[in-house]
């Protein structure tokens, strides 16, 4: 058997495992299995050909399954490196979307119907934060693995706001970083941060529309600053982000890696167990060490991020993930991965660092799924209490389950009686990146604010397609041909009849 070209081989290994699934490409998946399982010893050692095919194979197989496990961290690290880049960095730097959030900002599954705000702090660089917030504003604090920060006394995890324990007082909130020792002062609310990089994200409501301005003061008198230096801490600025251009989607390339490396030199060893960091330290990232691929490794590693970008978009839109169903209602298409979080199974399979509860580990196809096209969790967003938090469904297919396709029109029928206290809405989004779908209308999202026509038994109609139904552009939501999108419903503050799932969404159905 003659040696084989090392690059022929590398080259079809990594087309393969671009392809997602088995279906229709059994032998080529085949073919491309045999070539490496039977690549040539001589006197039961590889030969210098293959053992270098199999340390590039190696190589990649590592780098693509560090991007995956890393991938809560990527999207963290991917709004953070795209909001710096336009609007600046600091703690006293928080961009809001003042006129709300539209296409031009690119971003996992943004909520167009409520004032957004995002800022990223580093514990290890300034110490200890405060961030103060008013009252009625709501937020999460997270780590930049996006898991809710604990708050000391046990039963409040990284909510601000109504669910959290200021109870929608606002009041003072102190940032730790992991380990810390120091004295605590007795008038805050304390946050023991997971990682030294921490993501605030605030949200507030507004009534009407046309008059934002309310919603936009309410954030802007929040202040964030070093413990202890609020005297002479840097002025807050508040950027307008609304219209901006701004790539904040996780990175699907090389420099995923040069990210999760300035990553892990902040951090240290906290940031992951040793198996984790060893895997990172196989790849070249080790803290403190320089991280200099050569054109070949970097190669490798740019092929490795590409690839397992596309394997996260496959488990992305599945529906069942790790053998469960991620379906809310079991005779309708919506899907949500706490699907079975209900006032009856409060504890529901998993715990919100996506750890299944019953075996203690850490179930990463379902965290996959989630930050492949969303971000941010904690108690109050899935709270069981009616009239707080939020429900969600998400809608990757029709009800025959097709793909939702910008080509064709749809019909999504909501029964009467919506059940959301405070608002609800219809907010599509781009299937190859999940930002809000640009379709060139103001915004990619229709809900109860925008006062839809009803029909005569108190249900709404919403149409999804390229031209408006005639007479029903008021309820119509438009799509773009030749590009596949998604869609998700969100109910605020919902009511019982949404908890219990006694109230159910239409699927969205094929219309001619």
């Amino acid at each position: 058997m003659k040696p084989m070209d090392t690059r022929k081989v590398l080259a079809g290994a990594l087309a393969a495992l671009a392809i997602s699934g088995l279906s229709g490409q059994t032998l080529a998946q085949e073919s491309r299995f045999d070539k490496i399982a039977d690549l040539p010893f001589t006197e039961n050692r590889p030969t210098k050909e293959t053992a270098q095919t199999l340390r590039d194979e190696l190589l990649f197989q590592r780098a693509t399954q560090a991007y995956l496990w890393a991938l809560p961290l990527i999207n963290t690290l991917g709004m953070k490196d795209g909001s710096e880049r336009v609007f600046g960095a600091g703690y006293n730097v928080l961009p809001i979307w003042k006129k709300r959030l539209d296409a031009k900002t690119l971003v996992t599954t943004p909520n167009s119907d409520v004032i957004y705000a995002m800022s990223y702090v580093d514990l290890g660089k300034d110490g200890p934060i405060v961030f103060e917030a008013p009252p009625n504003l709501q937020g999460i604090l997270l780590d930049f693995w996006q898991r809710p920060i604990p708050v000391d006394g046990g039963k409040f995890f990284g909510d601000v706001g109504l669910p959290g324990p200021d109870g929608g007082e606002g009041g003072k909130f102190l940032l730790l970083p992991p380990g810390y020792k120091g004295e605590v002062p007795a008038e805050y609310y304390v946050y023991r941060s997971g990682t030294n990089n921490v993501f605030i994200f605030l949200r507030s409501f507004y009534q009407d529309p046309k008059n934002l301005t309310p919603a936009v003061a309410l954030v802007e008198q929040s202040k964030i600053y070093p413990l202890g230096g609020k005297a002479t801490a840097k002025q807050m600025q508040f950027p307008d982000a609304s219209g901006v251009p701004a790539n904040m989607l996780p990175v699907s390339d090389s420099s995923a890696f040069d990210q999760l490396k300035r990553l892990v030199d902040s951090e240290g060893p906290h940031l992951a167990d040793p198996d984790w960091l060893g895997m990172l330290a196989s790849i070249g990232i080790v803290n403190g060490q320089p991280f200099k691929p050569d054109a070949k490794t970097r190669t490798i590693l740019d092929r490795a991020a590409k690839t397992a970008y596309k394997m996260s978009r496959v488990v992305g839109f599945e529906e069942v993930v790790s053998g469960r169903s991620f379906r809310v209602y079991p005779d309708r298409r919506w899907v949500n991965p706490l699907a079975d979080l209900t006032p009856s199974n409060p504890t529901a399979a998993l715990d919100l660092s996506w750890r299944n509860i019953a075996g203690s580990y850490l179930d990463l196809d379902s965290r996959i799924w989630f930050f492949t096209d969303y971000y941010s969790i904690s108690p109050g967003m899935v709270s069981l209490v009616p009239g707080k938090g939020a429900k969600y469904g998400i809608a990757f297919t029709d009800s025959a389950g097709a793909p939702l396709s910008g080509g064709s029109n749809y019909r999504l029928k909501l029964p009467a009686n919506i059940p959301a206290g405070n608002f609800w809405s219809v907010t599509l989004y781009e299937a190859e990146n999940a930002s809000g779908l640009a379709n060139g209308q103001p915004f990619p999202s229709l809900g109860s604010r925008d006062n839809p026509a009803q029909d005569a038994d108190g249900s709404t109609d919403l149409y999804l397609g390229p031209k408006a139904p005639k007479g029903k552009t008021g309820n119509w939501l438009a799509t773009v041909p030749g590009k596949g999108y998604f869609a998700i419903l969100r109910l605020y503050g919902p009511t019982e009849a949404a908890l219990n799932n006694t109230w159910k969404p239409g699927d969205i159905e094929k219309v001619k």
